[in-house]
């Protein structure tokens, strides 16, 4: 499996430029966050956004999982993709962080990813999941009402 998709909608077709390209275009509509980029200069385009790549330069640089939250929490709807060095393992969590497709630079296996993304059925606390994955409530929740 080389990209997985958790997203229903048309995927977009457009390549994604840099974040200094793309805020130099008014016409471009899928822009690539690099590690260390201030994500929040992009905010006030998220209107005109329908996919945003998050680069994972190397799978112990954890800021793409911070940027995918930021954008969730500033209301961005549209498709965020992990792009890079990106672990089946961590798939589960970057879900939970906003994330909604993925571009590994090493396929997965799809059972693993399948088995990642469905291995625990309760969570500890809220999240930014994305638009489309059923809210979860958090355990603590569930069992105090």
């Amino acid at each position: 499996m080389a990209d997985l998709r958790l997203r229903t909608d048309t995927a977009a077709d457009e390549p994604a430029v840099s974040l200094d390209a793309f805020l130099e275009q008014e016409e471009a509509v899928s822009v690539r966050i690099e590690a260390g980029e201030d994500v929040t200069t992009l905010f006030p385009h998220l209107s005109r956004v329908r996919l945003i790549e998050v680069d994972f330069p190397r799978f112990r640089d954890g800021r793409g999982f911070s940027t995918a939250r930021m954008l969730r929490e500033a209301g961005y709807t549209g498709e965020i993709k992990a792009t890079g060095d990106v672990l089946v393992d961590l798939i589960f969590f970057m879900e939970r962080c906003g994330f909604d497709s993925f571009a590994p630079d090493k396929p997965f296996d799809p059972a693993d990813a399948e088995a990642a993304l469905t291995r625990w059925q309760h969570v500890y606390q809220p999240a930014a999941d994305p638009p489309g994955v059923p809210g979860r409530v958090p355990i603590w929740q569930l069992r105090h009402g």
